[in-house]
């Protein structure tokens, strides 16, 4: 059955008026023990989710909402809550945190019963949750109002808050070739991020018109942690004719290539420059501190909490991203091969 049903069709599969219904969904004591039954029994054929139902019935606000995301690195989802968060204390409103796994094959079931379990007014997905398509079919099925951050696809669908990823990364390796290198690596983002895809054709665009050659053996996969910049940096770096520069999809990877050019003795950014991009904390913590785009994480959380709240038609915001540029970054120390 449709998750679409409503209360007006459950008072007809029981055979009682709307009102009998709501005061079963609102535990009025004033209702038998078979009228009680009756809704019960419709509701249950139905697959009707009494706290959806409520909602709609009554029109009336939980003033909760919730931020679903799956993101591997602590530090970009740290932002992400505090933009949410910064917006809802200003305003009164309770924000539910929910991780899923959108490998997980029951993931839109977890999302419907975050929903009925919760009442929340409406949803905030976090990349990549905001291009799973169970999640947002569940959504969609439940006509619940959401957000999307940094969509890759289905742009038209909701409401979305982004900044131009493929520009981003292309102005990061241009810097680098305008710092003089050539031998450029990329690390790859999480296969299932949408923003790995815009990043690295940003990384090639850029090479491409200064003309240098893209060499796919350059590329390395990533998923958005230490441990693949850490293991993506050993391969790199035990290549006959190693870059000079490598350029991965966040910080946290980046911090792992640093971490893998220290241990082998190197001087940075002598011997390698490295770039990263985010701008999280672990950017300016780390040593050499990490040449990197800022990505304004957590005003794309609060914009796009403030646009949840506001709800009306449908709208898109891009926000601007910068290059900061710090001690992981110079021309490069030896001659190209």
């Amino acid at each position: 059955m449709s998750e679409r049903a409503n209360i007006r069709d459950v008072a007809a599969r029981a055979g009682v008026a709307v009102k009998t219904v709501s005061r079963v969904l609102n535990g009025h004591p004033y209702v038998s023990a078979t009228m009680r039954e009756k809704v019960e029994k419709a509701m249950a054929e139905l697959d009707f989710r009494p706290s959806v139902a409520a909602r709609i019935l009554s029109g009336s606000k939980s003033n909760q909402i919730a931020l679903i995301y799956d993101n591997h690195s602590p530090y970009y989802m740290f932002q992400i809550q505090r933009g949410c968060w910064d917006y809802c204390k200003a305003n009164g409103i309770r924000l539910i945190a929910q991780p899923v796994d959108v490998a997980d094959p029951d993931v839109g079931d977890q999302v419907r019963g975050l929903v009925s379990e919760t009442h929340v007014d409406g949803i905030v997905l976090s990349s990549p949750v905001t291009d799973c398509l169970p999640v947002l079919h569940a959504l969609d099925a439940l006509d619940i109002p959401f957000v999307r951050i940094s969509p890759g696809t289905n742009h038209a669908l909701t409401s979305s808050v982004f900044m131009d990823d493929a520009q981003a990364a292309d102005d990061m390796t241009t810097h680098l070739i305008n710092q003089g290198h050539r031998r450029i690596a990329f690390v790859r983002g999480h296969p299932n991020h949408m923003a790995s895809e815009d990043r690295l054709f940003g990384y090639r665009r850029a090479l491409d018109r200064a003309g240098i050659a893209f060499e796919p053996q350059l590329v390395m996969p990533g998923q958005f942690d230490f441990e693949s910049g850490f293991a993506a940096a050993t391969l790199l770096l035990d290549m006959a004719n190693p870059p000079t520069a490598v350029f991965a999809a966040n910080d946290d990877m980046a911090a792992g290539v640093l971490a893998a050019a220290h241990g082998r003795g190197m001087s940075l950014p002598e011997e390698l420059s490295v770039a990263g991009f985010d701008d999280t904390t672990l950017a300016r913590t780390v040593w050499p501190a990490l040449t990197t785009i800022h990505q304004p994480m957590a005003d794309l959380a609060r914009t796009a909490t403030e646009i949840l709240v506001a709800g009306g038609d449908i709208t898109h915001r891009r926000l601007p991203h910068t290059l900061v540029d710090r001690a992981s970054v110079a021309a490069p120390f030896r001659k190209e091969l």
